[in-house]
């Protein structure tokens, strides 16, 4: 079995925005966080979704295991479930696309789904000057988060708005320019975790100016996950 040794002892659970979206933080989530950047130096990684700007690798279904066993209680108690273990997909993660080369799609904040169940993990294994992940209010609509009801309603206005004034520049959305505006950010410390319902508009914070190299140890890494609570 994978070390994959948890650390639980510093977990801050609070809510940001007017709205109270629950946002947990683990600081020094992981016991040997080098082990991990040394792991991903070993994977294949490849372009998995157009929607991400980088590259990624599947993190082995082992170490997701070991990972719920120590995590799943947490996430019982702070997002309210049902007990019982919860269910992970994980990649390792590099953001490598330079800014100029962004699709449109990356331009903008997005969301996981539109299913408030979904819980998001992003783990920051980086020491870069990048920060962490950043939360947004889409202006026009006031929305924060999409569910399967809104989300027809900000696409639409989503569009109209692109079609007067165009799409934003090709650039990486910090503070959310003129469509969005950021609700709070995620510092990204190295070895933080935080967690969060996946259907709340986010967007990675990375500097237009700072290098994007794809070492693993030298880039943007992250694990990022998605979480789902145990079956009824």
């Amino acid at each position: 079995m994978q070390d994959w040794s948890t650390s639980l002892s510093h977990i801050t659970a609070g809510s940001f925005s007017s709205e109270k979206h629950r946002l947990v933080t683990i600081e020094g989530l992981l016991e040997r966080p080098e082990l991990a950047i040394q792991r991903a130096c070993l994977q294949k990684f490849a372009k998995i979704t157009p929607q991400y700007p980088g590259l990624r690798a599947p993190l082995d279904p082992a170490a997701c295991e070991e990972l719920l066993r120590a995590l799943s209680p947490m996430l019982c108690s702070a997002f309210e479930s049902r007990p019982g273990k919860w269910s992970m997909i994980a990649w390792y993660s590099i953001v490598t696309c330079p800014p100029a080369e962004l699709l449109p799609i990356q331009r903008l904040p997005h969301v996981d789904g539109t299913d408030p169940g979904q819980i998001a993990m992003m783990l920051y294994l980086h020491r870069t000057g990048h920060g962490g992940t950043a939360f947004f209010r889409h202006k026009s609509t006031g929305l924060e988060a999409l569910t399967e009801e809104s989300f027809p309603r900000y696409r639409d206005a989503l569009q109209r708005e692109v079609a007067q004034t165009g799409l934003p520049p090709a650039a990486y959305v910090t503070e959310g320019g003129p469509l969005f505006e950021r609700t709070y950010a995620a510092p990204g410390a190295f070895n933080q975790a935080v967690f969060y319902r996946g259907n709340i508009l986010h967007s990675g914070v990375i500097d237009n100016d700072a290098p994007l190299p794809l070492d693993p140890r030298e880039g943007r890494l992250t694990i990022n996950a998605f979480l789902r609570p145990p079956a009824a």
